[in-house]
């Protein structure tokens, strides 16, 4: 028998003729998701069938990053991917690199495409992104009249805090005249002074929300002077806006969390502040007065009027003293020229006189101290304590007085 071949001889020719079949190598199948399961490694099995057929895929972990949604039972998709085959089971397979819901292939490349083209003009770049207020008192909504999203935006707004005004721009969210209706919206609230403005909607395909994928209503955005929050379908869903916006949540209620602020936990740390203020002011009143107190002290001490007193009160006690002084000086001069008046009484000739002694003046006019002045014959006078007497020499006799002498 010739030209018997293996079956890994058969199943590798097989696969090289996939591999050389440039359709089978970039193709896009679309089917509905059957026998999905993520595996713990990260890859997913499935299979894709529509009403003729099925054919099995895999997704290997390496090429998540081109599946934007998690995958579930019955969804219609499309692949982006090859056809291999598997030599060990003899069977080929879509290995799959990219997948998007079905309807939205062209949707998603125009998507990827203006994606790329705003991130190269600089709209997402972090440094245009304005800070949210932390206390706003009006907040603007662009999205539409009627839904689940402006029910839960408004009751979540007014549970957090009864006062915030809230302005709503019924837009229309859905359609071709759509993005025009989100511009103008956008705009007029713009005008209206908001402080923080919520652009969205409720989830839906990539097809109800493509308005917000639309280049007029990214530059609205980014050329909004009031600070925008992106609220558009659900956590999965991604649209430009959300790129281009200060801040995207997720869902419109967490839009509304993030915009309006809990006034009890403000009012709350408001009181904090109160208190913490008041402390800090009666502390600070409390030390300027003891310092202005000890200010007034140093005043009353160093003020002239204190100087001039306690100099007055010094000249007053030197004067006290001085007179003091002055009469104990006076008492001891009196004291002193009384006993001198008493030496001069006692050695003043008249004292002596009143003794009865007498002054002789002889002559010549001289006092008379010794006999060998006066002769006889001679007159003198001697003058007593009442008047004088003339007299005569008549006799002289010379002796000596006796002189008690102690011996020490």
């Amino acid at each position: 028998m010739k030209n018997v071949y293996t079956v890994r001889q058969v199943n590798s020719y097989i696969k090289n003729m996939f591999a050389q079949d440039f359709m089978l190598n970039r193709i896009y199948v679309k089917g509905e998701v059957s026998n999905c399961k993520y595996h713990t490694s990260g890859h997913i099995y499935f299979s894709l069938k529509d009403e003729s057929g099925t054919i099995a895929c895999i997704m290997f972990a390496g090429s998540r990053a081109g599946l934007s949604f998690r995958m579930q039972e019955g969804q219609q998709i499309i692949v982006l991917g090859y056809i291999g085959v598997y030599e060990r089971d003899g069977r080929y397979q879509l290995y799959a690199r990219e997948i998007v819901r079905d309807g939205a292939g062209a949707l998603y490349e125009k998507f990827e495409a203006l994606k790329k083209e705003l991130a190269e003009m600089g709209m997402f770049a972090p440094e245009y992104k304005r800070p949210i207020p932390p206390y706003v008192k009006t907040v603007g909504i662009v999205t539409a009249p009627t839904g689940a999203a402006v029910r839960d935006i408004i009751n979540i707004a007014h549970r957090r805090n009864p006062f915030v005004q809230l302005i709503l721009y019924p837009a229309l969210v859905q359609g071709e005249e759509a993005p025009q209706s989100i511009v103008r919206g956008i705009r007029a609230l713009e005008k209206q002074g908001v402080d923080v403005m919520i652009v969205g909607r409720g989830g839906g395909s990539m097809e109800d929300l493509w308005a917000f994928n639309e280049e007029c209503v990214a530059r609205a955005v980014f050329e909004c002077s009031v600070p925008v929050i992106s609220a558009v379908g659900h956590e999965t869903d991604t649209t430009i806006i959300d790129f281009v916006a200060d801040l995207r949540a997720p869902t419109p209620s967490a839009a509304a969390e993030l915009a309006v602020y809990e006034y009890r936990d403000a009012r709350e740390q408001m009181e904090t502040y109160r208190t913490a203020m008041k402390k800090a002011v009666s502390v600070k009143i409390t030390s300027a007065r003891m310092r202005a107190e000890r200010c007034a002290a140093r005043l009353r001490i160093a003020h002239p009027r204190q100087k001039l007193d306690e100099k007055r009160q010094y000249i007053l006690d030197m004067e006290n003293r001085l007179k003091n002084e002055m009469n104990r000086k006076l008492i001891r001069d009196r004291h002193r020229m009384e006993l001198c008046v008493e030496k001069m009484k006692m050695l003043s000739p008249l004292s002596r006189l009143s003794g009865g002694y007498a002054y002789i003046q002889g002559p010549d006019g001289r006092g008379v101290t010794r006999i060998g002045q006066l002769s006889e014959g001679d007159y003198f006078t001697a003058y007593v304590p009442d008047g004088r007497i003339r007299a005569q020499v008549v006799s002289r006799e010379a002796f000596t007085y006796p002189v008690n002498r102690t011996e020490k």
